[in-house]
């Protein structure tokens, strides 16, 4: 069984030093393979999207959407800072206690919002 190894090392060593030469053409075929499947597997640059601003403002309605946006933005807060006399201030709704006031137009019994203190 040692003559078998020694046989088998022996024809391995031999086969590592007597390599086949690859022809020349074979290689070729397998580098212009290997260049279409890379060149394949590229892919091209995307392309950059709109800006952020350029799809927020398509996204609400183009100009004419933004500038009514604006106006109804602006006209809220003239009203939130110089309110008319009819309408509550709004710092007083925030600190007071009284719940008569916020749903006396409601229409329904709130009796049970008074405190009886």
């Amino acid at each position: 069984m040692a003559d078998n190894d020694l046989e088998l090392d022996h024809l391995f060593a031999q086969a590592r030093q007597q390599r086949p030469a690859l022809p020349d053409d074979l290689a070729v075929r397998i580098q212009t393979d290997a260049e279409a499947v890379r060149l394949g597997r590229m892919k091209s640059a995307p392309k950059p999207g709109p800006a952020l601003w350029d799809r927020l403002v398509r996204n609400l309605g183009g100009w004419q959407g933004l500038s009514g946006l604006v106006a109804a933005s602006a006209a809220g807060v003239w009203i939130g800072f110089s309110a008319p006399a009819f309408l509550p201030d709004p710092a007083n709704l925030l600190t007071t206690q009284e719940t008569a006031f916020l749903v006396a137009d409601l229409g329904y019994d709130t009796s049970f919002l008074e405190t009886t203190e």
